[in-house]
């Protein structure tokens, strides 16, 4: 068991973990199959419903509470494997809005002297922190597997561009971070970019590794601290990531809490900056709290994604690159491609998707073989199905999938529906899962018409040969990602991330956009004194 205590050190810690996490005592299995309660100081009330997370795409409520209540009142969170849904990951005590404010005053103390240190000490500190997560990666991938299901090949590919990630930002700290103009009068006038504080951060679970370190990475880089709410499906993998920050960064800098709606909005009441990934409805409850505060935020809040294809692309490649993009990791990732639109004659490609989406390995994540494994919980399983017979009992017509298998784990056969009516929610709103639809439409024109006609706008796909329609559609398509030739997911972190619409509020993530988000800019007119 991992056991990680704020203010002392328990007797018990493996190597890497020792300082503060939390403000209070979380454990986590490291013993797979593992399902008795690991706080056994605590007794719990069995069978209570779960409430919803503030922050986490796809937040559902699972077969085991997300969060139950001690007898002495106080709450839990407990995360389950999903492929194993006995086995308890971990669990760790919500932290209270008493607590979070308390821990965002060590960060501002901690922060003040971070953000005035040289460049080169923040520098070397996120190099030390990319060899601590490089050096862990083993583990770090093991963890993602059993705690939100990720297949293995995904997992590692995770870890990996967590530590690129890490490294990109611990040179980014040498960029320039003003510039200097003429004057009108005598004497100088410059810009120069300031830390903004303390980064409240509220992430999914979905990318349980990459997706707290790109928004905690440029954070630090520039000269913040992080408090970071992940989802409660990913506390375990969370808590070890802060245990291997906590290594190489100031005390107080970089502080996970765990915790529940609650915790999240304590975070985003306290943030002199936010970050959030996750579903719609809460993003937008994050986005006008800050707003209230007047205090930068971004939220980037999913995509009903479209990948058009057109009569010249190579049917076999495209169908292989789509499946994957719409039932890879179970499709539970929010560029994944939700809806496939065909240009003229639909069934080569029907035959052909149908065709790689069956190819595709299904079942345990732990296996290398394996593109789709389960959906992180009961609920969400039976949303996939109840989107499937909701759009059959419409007219749709089912071509594969839509059925639940005996494994233990929640597991659904990979979906794919023909003619989903316009209207039906299917077309026009995220299910987390991996389902997607399949229509024809006669011309250009109209695809790009029926792809932008959805609240959403993050990522797009066009297949096609032919290089003029290929930048012509890419110009015409609502979303803030577009991929030619291209599964729809897939992020490049060099490069700006965001999306139109209904997906994203505020400045774009990664790249050197992360600069602009997570800094002020002043400027600065100095002029000669008297008689100089």
């Amino acid at each position: 068991m991992y056991a990680v205590l704020i203010g002392r050190k328990l007797p018990d810690l493996p190597h890497g973990v020792r300082r503060r996490v939390a403000r209070q005592r979380t454990s986590f299995s490291n013993r797979p199959g593992s399902a008795g309660p690991l706080l056994t100081e605590s007794e719990f009330l069995p069978g209570l419903k779960a409430g919803a997370s503030f922050g986490g795409t796809g937040d559902v409520t699972s077969s085991h509470p997300a969060h139950v209540p001690t007898l002495r009142g106080a709450f839990v969170i407990k995360s389950y494997s999903p492929h194993a849904p006995e086995d308890l990951v971990a669990e760790a005590p919500v932290t209270t809005a008493d607590e979070v404010a308390k821990a965002f005053a060590r960060a501002r103390a901690a922060q003040a002297q971070w953000g005035r240190g040289p460049a080169a000490a923040r520098a070397q500190a996120l190099s030390d922190a990319a060899d601590a997560v490089a050096a862990a990666s083993d583990e770090l991938t093991r963890l993602a597997v059993r705690e939100v299901g990720k297949p293995l090949g995904e997992a590692r590919g995770e870890v990996a561009r967590a530590v690129a990630i890490l490294r990109y930002y611990a040179q980014q700290v040498y960029d320039p971070v003003g510039s200097m103009h003429e004057p009108s009068t005598l004497g100088l006038l410059f810009t120069r970019r300031r830390p903004l504080g303390v980064a409240g951060l509220v992430t999914p679970w979905n990318f349980p590794i990459a997706i707290p370190l790109w928004k905690a990475a440029p954070a630090l880089a520039f000269g913040n601290a992080v408090a970071l709410k992940p989802a409660p499906d990913a506390t375990a993998t969370a808590l070890r990531l802060a245990a291997l920050l906590d290594e190489v960064l100031p005390e107080g800098l970089f502080t996970v809490l765990p915790g529940d709606g609650d915790t999240g909005r304590a975070i985003v009441a306290e943030a002199d900056v936010v970050s959030f990934t996750g579903s719609t409805a809460v993003g937008a409850d994050v986005v006008r709290s800050a707003a209230a505060r007047r205090v930068r935020v971004q939220a980037e809040m999913g995509g009903q994604n479209p990948a058009i294809v057109l009569p010249d692309a190579d049917v076999e490649s495209t169908a292989r690159q789509i499946a994957a993009a719409a039932m890879g990791f179970a499709g539970q990732k929010c560029t994944a491609t939700k809806r496939v639109i065909v240009v003229g004659d639909v069934a080569p490609m029907r035959d052909a998707l149908v065709a790689a989406i069956e190819a595709l390995g299904f079942g345990d994540p732990a296996r290398a073989t394996t593109a789709v494994g389960p959906v992180i919980s009961e609920a969400a399983r039976d949303r996939v199905l109840a989107a499937a017979g909701s759009a059959t009992a419409a007219g749709a017509r089912l071509l594969t999938g839509g059925v639940a298998t005996d494994d233990p784990g929640w597991f659904v056969r990979p979906t794919l529906l023909e003619d989903v009516p316009a209207d039906h929610p299917l077309s026009c709103d995220e299910v987390f899962g991996p389902i997607a639809t399949l229509r024809a439409v006669p011309t250009l024109q109209e695809a790009v018409a029926v792809a932008n006609n959805v609240p959403q706008g993050l990522a797009a796909g066009v297949y096609t040969r032919d290089l003029t329609a290929a930048l012509t559609t890419a110009d015409a398509l609502a979303a803030g990602l577009v991929k030619v030739n291209a599964p729809t997911t897939g992020v490049d972190f060099y490069l700006p991330f965001g999306g139109e619409k209904a997906s994203s509020v505020g400045g774009r993530e990664q790249g050197k956009a992360a600069q602009d988000f997570f800094t002020s800019l002043h400027t600065v007119t100095l002029a000669p004194g008297e008689g100089a």
